[in-house]
């Protein structure tokens, strides 16, 4: 598993790296929360110890640590799980906590020590207790774990490293040079001290170059040829910068090093698609340094989720998924947010009523949103994975965010019968409307090909109108309560009266029209009357040319597709009943007319008209009322006709 998902063996560094930083932010929070712990937070640091003998490499954190259920909770499910089990476990998981609990805080970061190591030793002490844990595998399928007397605060990690083999991209993780390169490459903006005991007498390791690793390398190299010096006394040496890489200036970071911090606040193992810098001066400072990532996380929709922007207060991390800086819909946004005159010992409750932290929100989303307006005009196929990820949440924010619901509408896009492969935005639709056009229509259902199969298509293809097709659960949502984009009002094809005539065309055809009303409005009247459980209405249609009838909505009824979700989710919902239109020129249709006419009583009218209404309900993709009874109606109109 772990092979599978790191093409790097170096990273398995960066990830322990980054557990160890995230023990340290929680114990750092349960101090300022004011936690009874068991704990010194006076000197929090990671400290990194070689042991070129035992050929060890240990990862040691004096932070929050873990209980004795955690590390069987955390680390023992993916060892006893195996790699299929494990990732179909994930995939399939119905608590989203737990699920990013795997992957976040030990989980698949923690495992990637495998690829260097053939036994990984864990030794743990909770902050709040006194007695600690061993846990211990050499990653095949098992492990051993006992309980421990006395343990130091905090989690060492101890590898027992394979063999270096460079052809297999092994190398010798016991070298500090390889150490420092490591940690410098990826774990330089950590906001704790990385130390690692080191004879070198060069200056410290916050200003190491890439010609200084090279120089270290011939000093370790130099000293296993001619032995160590007696009297050398090894000396603690922080490795990192540890400046935080929202305050430092664009220029000053590369593209690399923000991937490498964006991985290390997602724990996600791919770059992300679009990085976004802030920064508030004035009354009010805070920078913000956030991240779209390249492809949705597992829990996105699922109701335990976790939104992805910490709060840092003045450098110091105060929040790890603090709610208030992100709506819902861009809950899959992460990053960091660093205000500089909140409160250390801030609350969520007090975030909510901060008039500073809502006023950082809506530019955070206004950022975000003008981001992805830009991507959309700058690199049209970033944009097209973004929407594929994430275009489902972003269009929730339709439903309640009404005061980027324009910014939203911009930057969303939707299936069209324009292309059959490509989706359109809503300023592409406008560009293409045709003269005199005064609606964007569109069309709700549960497939593409459900929706282009529809007899309500008939009329609009025929004219070469371009229907939006509107497929996700969600759209069923928003498209009743936006009611325009740009002037132009949204019309569903399937809802209230469809006249797509020019003026001309309604003058030529106005004589037909009341011929046909007057030829039509007694078995229009006798199928109101037959349909009535069924159906408020029976009229002629003007959106069909080749199917014989099809039912719509009114104006303003709830869709059926609408309606079974409601009931899917416990609510009450009346029968709503639809409107039965008919196609005057279908030869179905006018000859019921002229059977009704020649005999009103005559025996299967009744069922005719039912199974005209059975035909219509089925056409859309609907579900029949008594599936038994029309299957019988049809059978016995079959057998009839043989």
């Amino acid at each position: 598993m772990i092979h599978s998902i790191y093409s790097n063996k170096d990273v398995f560094l960066r990830e322990l790296i980054s557990n160890a930083s995230d023990a340290l932010d929680k114990l750092r929070l349960e101090a300022l929360r004011g936690t009874e712990l068991r704990a010194d937070t006076s000197d929090l640091h990671i400290e990194i110890e070689v042991d070129k003998e035992h050929r060890t490499l240990t990862v040691r954190d004096n932070g929050i640590g873990m209980t004795h259920d955690e590390v069987v909770g955390l680390i023992g499910t993916i060892a006893k799980s195996g790699t299929a089990e494990f990732l179909r476990e994930l995939k399939e998981a119905k608590d989203a906590a737990a699920s990013q609990d795997l992957i976040g805080q030990f989980g698949v970061g923690f495992y990637s020590g495998f690829m260097v190591a053939d036994q990984v030793t864990l030794v743990t002490r909770h902050a709040t207790e006194t007695r600690g844990t061993r846990w211990e595998s050499t990653g095949e399928g098992t492990y051993t774990i006992e309980e421990l007397d006395e343990a130091p605060q905090g989690t060492s990690v101890i590898l027992r490293l394979k063999p270096e083999d460079t052809e297999d991209s092994l190398f010798d993780y016991t070298s500090p040079w390889k150490i420092k390169e490591i940690v410098k490459r990826y774990s330089d903006f950590i906001t704790w001290p990385i130390r690692m005991a080191t004879e070198s007498t060069n200056a410290d390791a916050s200003a190491t170059t890439d010609a200084d690793a090279e120089a270290d390398k011939s000093e370790d190299e130099a000293g296993e040829k001619d032995g160590e010096k007696a009297g050398d006394e090894p000396r603690l040496e922080t490795l990192n910068s540890m400046k935080a890489l929202w305050a430092r200036s664009r220029d000053e970071v590369s593209d690399d090093e923000y991937h490498e911090f964006y991985k290390h606040i997602s724990h996600d193992w791919n770059n992300p698609l679009e990085t976004i810098r802030m920064q508030a001066e004035g009354t009010f400072e805070y920078q913000a340094l956030l991240f779209i990532p390249s492809q949705a996380p597992l829990d996105l929709f699922m109701r335990e989720r976790k939104r992805g922007v910490q709060l840092y207060v003045k450098r110091v991390f105060i929040m790890d998924d603090c709610e208030e800086l992100m709506p819902e819909y861009l809950r899959f946004v992460k990053g960091v947010v660093d205000a500089q005159d909140l409160s250390l010992n801030v609350s969520r409750e007090t975030l909510q009523q901060d008039r500073q932290i809502q006023l950082m929100r809506r530019r955070l989303v206004k950022k975000v949103l003008s981001t992805v307006k830009d991507m959309m005009s700058e690199n049209a196929e970033r944009y097209a994975t973004f929407w594929k990820e994430f275009g489902r949440a972003v269009k929730e924010g339709l439903l309640d965010d009404f005061e980027n619901r324009d910014a939203i509408l911009e930057i969303s896009s939707f299936a069209s019968t324009h292309d059959p492969e490509r989706p359109t935005t809503l300023r592409q639709y406008l560009d293409r409307m045709k003269d005199g056009q005064q609606h964007i229509y569109y069309m709700t259902g549960e497939s593409r090909s459900i929706i282009e199969s529809s007899p309500h298509m008939e009329a609009f293809r025929e004219k070469g109108y371009e229907v939006l097709l509107l497929t996700d659960p969600i759209d069923e949502m928003w498209v009743g309560s936006v009611p325009e984009f740009d002037g132009k009002q949204f019309q569903s094809i399937a809802k209230g009266q469809v006249d797509l005539d020019t003026e001309e065309e309604k003058k030529e055809g106005e004589a037909e029209r009341e011929q046909q009303k007057k030829d039509f409005a007694e078995l229009l009247s006798w199928m109101t009357t037959t349909l009535s459980e069924q159906v408020k209405e029976v009229r002629l249609s003007s959106r069909l040319t080749t199917s014989p009838a099809c039912v719509v909505g009114d104006t303003h009824d709830v869709t059926p597709q609408l309606e079974n979700m409601f009931r899917a989710m416990g609510q009450d919902m009346p029968q709503i009943k639809r409107i039965l239109e008919l196609n005057p020129t279908h030869p179905l249709v006018t000859g019921l007319r002229e059977a009704h006419s020649a005999d009103p009583d005559a025996a299967g009218l009744a069922e005719t008209a039912e199974l005209i209404h059975g035909m219509a309900v089925l056409a859309e993709g609907g579900e029949l009322s008594d599936p038994a009874r029309f299957i019988k109606l049809m059978a016995d109109r079959l057998r009839h006709t043989l």
